[in-house]
């Protein structure tokens, strides 16, 4: 039996050893192996069970001599000893013997000048066909001739005894980056995977001088790229799928001297209230070769019921780029010419567009204040306000400021455009209309905004539109969609204040124009 070299980790004994099978040879060992069951439009379909989204509480990293003073350990980067890690590393060696093991070599980032290849070992096919789907995959040259930068092992079945091995549940996520090895074990959510590499990529490109985006990226027919910052759920997927555009990538990107560049070679999309007419790309990707996550489905007729969130509300689907029509298969772009944070307010009191001046830029792009939604992560139930710094601080594994100097760099070099997009809620209790979003968003890209007159917000500061095609007016600011305007009032201040507190706690080290640049607690 060839083992392809997975000796070196530990790992004998195993049943059979299965490297870089194709998609369809991927979804029969599932089936087989009763990992799943199949659509109406052939899309493997599982369950993960307990865990449907990031178990943020239960990842760490290895406090390691080599990187011991570069880590920023706190609440997000919380430390496992070396000597932990090696003990739980061995007993899940030893979980895997006796079992069939797949393994997928790949690549993370699209720019050869910076790619970083992978292994991925699997307890489940379901999870290697995820896998398969969403990195890049290799050239039967390349993969001849493949050599690992890092490894992840993936071994959901193995579950955790937190007194024994100082996890806080049966599920870990742990990056050891000076061995270069990922345990991932007691969930089935393939998105840990997925962020696992997001994180090492965090963790190694800024020493090549590429900044690490947790972003979307499309490109126009002039060749002008786009980048969109945002936490799960704010849109970052939806909105990079423009069918005027070409997708780049939906979610994770490296911004270099010359290029935009996709890390992955897939998407992972939200499949809650999916439907055919909003998001016509997504809901044509599920199909043979996609992973379908927690979608309930009629056991008779195959069909999906996308609106029951019963198992969960955080469903996904995963699928390879070249499922939407108009994706840039390259993965690259040019220099982005406008960069977009977007974020979900609960509050209902951000205006749905606004610019940024480059001060500002850095005060939001560091603050990354969002609603984190229910079921991304394991116990958000409703809109919970929350900041997540750069937009990404669960997979950044560096201080902040890093993250922060690169952007800032990059867009004083470039002269790029910000524009905050609020995907979130409004004065009348509910989010603002996708359709609505979108125009705002292709007038900004297309620099059709920019003929607008513009009004400060009083309370954030920022550059408020008063017109856009396509988009009532009295949506675009915030106060006309209230009929209460006190109650308006103190919503604006208790947000305001809620950003002043943030910054003022986490960022008292910025620079004063930086700090200056924020919302008014007053």
């Amino acid at each position: 039996m060839n083992t392809y070299g997975i000796e070196k980790l530990g790992i004998i004994n195993t049943a059979e050893v299965y490297r870089n099978l194709t998609p369809a040879q991927l979804v029969e060992h599932a089936l087989q192996r009763g990992e799943g069951t199949l659509s109406n439009t052939g899309a493997l379909v599982v369950k993960t069970g307990k865990y449907t989204g990031r178990s943020a509480n239960d990842k760490f990293i290895v406090d390691s001599e080599g990187v011991h003073d570069e880590i920023a350990w706190g609440k997000v980067n919380k430390p496992m000893t070396q000597e932990r890690f090696d003990a739980l590393y061995e007993k899940v060696i030893a979980y895997l013997q006796n079992k069939e093991v797949f393994i997928f070599d790949g690549f993370a980032g699209a720019d050869p000048k910076y790619t970083k290849s992978f292994r991925i070992i699997n307890e489940l096919a379901s999870q290697n066909l995820f896998i398969h789907q969403l990195l890049r995959r290799p050239t039967a040259e390349q993969l001849e001739n493949f050599s690992e930068d890092y490894t992840i092992i993936a071994a959901p079945g193995f579950k955790c005894i937190p007194e024994r091995d100082g996890t806080r549940s049966e599920a870990c996520i742990v990056i050891d980056y000076e061995k270069k090895i990922v345990l991932i074990v007691g969930s089935q959510y393939s998105g840990e995977i997925k962020k696992s590499v997001f994180s090492v990529m965090n963790y190694v490109l800024p020493k090549m001088g590429v900044f690490p985006m947790h972003c979307s990226a499309n490109i126009g027919v002039d060749g002008d790229s786009a980048v969109f910052f945002g936490l799960s759920g704010t849109g970052k997927t939806t909105l990079s799928a423009d069918p005027n555009r070409k997708l780049i990538g939906d979610d994770e990107h490296g911004w270099s001297d010359d290029s935009v560049f996709n890390f992955e070679g897939g998407c992972y999309a939200k499949c809650i209230n999916l439907s055919a007419e909003n998001e016509p790309d997504i809901y044509n990707a599920i199909k043979f070769g996609a992973l379908v996550e927690n979608v309930v489905m009629d056991p008779e007729t195959r069909e999906f019921d996308f609106d029951d969130d019963s198992l969960a509300v955080n469903s996904r689907v995963g699928y390879p780029v070249e499922y939407i029509s108009n994706a840039e298969e390259s993965g690259m772009g040019g220099i982005p010419k406008t960069v977009i944070f977007l974020t979900a307010d609960a509050f209902g009191v951000l205006p749905p567009i606004s610019k940024l001046d480059n001060n500002q830029a850095m005060y939001y792009f560091v603050s990354g204040f969002t609603s984190k939604l229910a079921g991304t992560e394991i116990g958000v139930k409703e809109p919970v306000p929350t900041f997540s710094t750069c937009f990404g601080e669960p997979f950044l594994p560096l201080s902040p400021a890093k993250y922060a100097a690169m952007l800032s760099e990059k867009v004083a070099k470039t002269g790029a455009s910000v524009y905050l997009v609020n995907t979130g809620w409004n004065g009348t209790g509910e989010r603002t209309k996708l359709k609505y979003t979108r125009a705002m968003v292709s007038a900004a890209l297309n620099g059709e905004l920019l003929k607008s007159e513009f009004v400060t917000d009083p309370y954030f500061g920022v550059s408020v539109p008063t017109t856009c095609p396509g988009v009532p007016d009295e949506l675009l600011i915030p106060a006309k969609m209230w009929q209460d305007q006190e109650a308006y009032k103190e919503a604006a201040k208790k947000l305001s204040k809620m950003f002043v507190d943030n910054f003022a706690e986490k960022y008292s080290d910025m620079p004063a124009e930086v700090i200056a640049a924020g919302p008014k607690a007053e």
